[in-house]
C-alpha cells in the first residue's frame, strides 16, 4: 500500500492510498476509521482523487463518525 497524499483537517486524519489497482480514502477519528475505495481506472489521476475529498464529503463523514461512536458505545454497554 502506497500513500499518495494527505488532506489536512482539524477533526480527523485523512490519508489517500494506492493499493491493488484501487485508491483508498481513509479517515480516522479517535479509535474509529472509515475507508472509501474507488477503482484506480475510474479516475484520470491522483489529483482527481484529492478533488473527491471535499468539505461536504468530510462533513458527512464526520456525521457518520458520530453515528459509529454511538453504535459502538451501545455495543460496549451490552457486553
Amino acid at each position: 500500500m502506497r500513500i499518495v497524499g494527505e488532506v489536512p483537517h482539524p477533526e480527523c486524519k485523512i490519508t489517500l492510498y494506492n493499493w491493488n489497482n484501487r485508491y483508498l480514502v481513509k479517515l480516522e477519528k479517535g479509535l474509529l476509521e472509515q475507508t472509501f475505495k474507488v477503482n484506480q481506472f475510474d479516475l484520470t489521476s491522483e489529483t482527481q482523487l484529492h478533488q473527491l475529498v471535499t468539505e461536504e464529503f468530510i462533513r458527512e463523514a464526520l456525521v457518520l463518525f458520530d453515528a459509529m461512536e454511538t453504535a459502538w458505545n451501545k455495543a460496549l454497554q451490552h457486553h
